[in-house]
């Protein structure tokens, strides 16, 4: 029986795996390297050891007794931690090195889903960049390109035309080795979605399926990010669609890995884009995709622990798996200039009162004498559930409005195609105007303005809201989605 468990990491799924795993019962004592001041509510953070030293960590997990390891972010299982503690007889949930290939090397798992007919892009691989724009120039534009390894999720580049595709081969030289050689692909038109599955190398149980916002502002426009908010269950992926996706993605996987000699156990992330009702991989990850944690493990009804043991223990065919039948939706909250340039140690106002109703999962935030402040790009995410994703959207929406840091910016419009929100649509979710009313909203005495600031309604906006006039006297721009969260204001990019 698990008793102690360290886990991995420091951002907003972590938060969301210690969250869960500390409700296990009976009770587990729970370490975290190096964690963040949100896990530091259920788990004890250990400072002074990089997750890259595989070895400090096996001597810590032997001095502490741990019966599992968890590790949430990629990088230490693509440098082969979990090697390191099999070695050492500590058990663990994620995949060995040879295995996190999958993400590890994007040539690796393309290869292997031709190999075996997983349904994916076409695709090619290069080395040489001039070999790869000549590739382009033919295919044209739209296409993909990216880089083979690790790439801080900078890596993949979505090219809308000929000239931004050119542009992105010469872009991957800025990732190093990761950037070495580089896959080109046939742009997917479709919807994106993501099914993360629990799997011991034998026997693999997919999760609620999830579906992630990647681009920066509402109505997916501007630039790839590490994600700015996640909802679940996606009704984009049907109960026939994730058949399919068991069938002919996820079981073809953990054979042909099989068949290779590989065992993966662990989480396995299938990115998938859904075109014409057959859904096709994108992407996999070795790990929980984030958000999507953040909404998918709130829905999970059975302990997280014993079916990580399962895992580890190749025993998952005897788990008991079961799921809320709600609705989750997370919102992140950003900081200004994200995924870019940004200040950080900014303070963070207002979590007390927007807990009551939501969970807050901590991204990027740290404790600075006394003051919890930001840390990174992605601060917090915010996760409501509900009966639907009409209530849960509504509820999130409600709670955001109560956080403040300077420059803080967040997307609108998340969960918008579960509403099945149309262009141009405007969709008045029941929130009343005079929120101030509650009794957990902000106060005018704590109620502080930034880019994001408040209207009169108390709506947040940001530097690229349009109201009626603006839209009028710009002939240049049109609204690309509309959508009212708070019965207030609209949200145009």
């Amino acid at each position: 029986m698990v008793r102690n468990i360290l886990l991995i990491g420091s951002g907003g799924r972590e938060h969301a795996l210690a969250w869960k795993m500390s409700k296990s019962m009976p009770k587990k004592k729970i370490y975290a390297i190096p964690g963040n001041p949100g896990i530091a509510e259920v788990a004890e953070c250990v400072e002074g050891i990089s997750i890259g030293d595989n070895a400090t960590v096996v001597d810590f997990a032997k001095s502490h007794g741990i019966d599992l390891v968890v590790i949430g972010p990629e990088a230490p299982l693509v440098n082969g931690l979990v090697d390191s503690l099999d070695a050492a007889q500590i058990k663990s949930f994620g995949p060995n090195k040879t295995a996190a290939q999958m993400e590890g090397s994007k040539i690796f798992a393309k290869n292997l889903m031709k190999k075996y007919g997983i349904p994916t892009a076409e695709f090619e691989i290069f080395e040489n960049p001039d070999d790869a724009k000549s590739y382009i120039t033919d295919k044209g534009a739209p296409i993909v390109i990216k880089a083979d390894g690790l790439a801080a999720g900078k890596g993949v580049i979505v090219a809308k035309t000929l000239d931004e595709a050119i542009s992105a081969v010469d872009e991957m030289k800025n990732f190093g080795d990761a950037g070495s050689k580089i896959v080109v692909e046939e742009f997917m038109d479709g919807e994106e979605a993501s099914v993360l599955a629990f799997t011991d190398g034998k026997t693999i149980v997919p999760m609620i399926a999830a579906q992630d916002h990647k681009r920066l502002l509402d109505g997916d426009e501007g630039v790839n990010t590490g994600g700015m908010g996640a909802y679940a269950p996606a009704p984009v992926v049907t109960p026939e669609i994730m058949t399919k996706v068991e069938e002919k993605i996820l079981k073809p996987t953990i054979a042909a890995l099989n068949e290779e000699g590989i065992t993966y156990r662990g989480c396995l992330y299938a990115g998938l884009m859904i075109v014409d009702g057959e859904p096709k991989v994108v992407e996999f990850n070795a790990r929980f995709g984030d958000p999507e944690t953040q909404a998918v493990l709130p829905l999970l009804k059975s302990d997280l622990v014993d079916i990580m043991e399962a895992c580890a223990d190749g025993t998952l065919d005897k788990a008991k798996i079961a799921w809320s039948d709600k609705s989750a939706v997370c919102v992140v909250l950003a900081s200004g200039g994200y995924p870019k340039a940004y200040k950080k140690n900014i303070p963070i106002d207002s979590l007390t009162r927007a807990k009551v109703s939501t969970t807050i999962f901590h991204a990027g935030t740290a404790m600075l004498d006394g003051q919890l402040v930001t840390s990174g790009g992605r601060v917090l995410g915010v996760t409501a559930t509900a009966a639907d994703i009409h209530k849960a959207v509504k509820k999130v929406y409600k709670a955001v409005n109560l956080i403040h840091f300077d420059g803080m910016y967040y997307r609108h419009d998340i969960a918008a195609r579960a509403l099945k929100i149309a262009p141009e649509v405007k969709v008045d979710l029941g929130v009343k105007d005079d929120v101030t009313a509650d009794s957990d909203s902000k106060t005018d005495s704590d109620s502080k303005l930034d880019s994001n600031s408040k209207t009169d309604s108390n709506f947040k906006t940001d530097s690229n809201f349009k109201t009626d006039s603006d839209k009028k006297s710009d002939s240049d721009t049109k609204p690309k989605f509309a959508i009212n969260l708070l019965g207030a204001s609209k949200k145009n990019v």
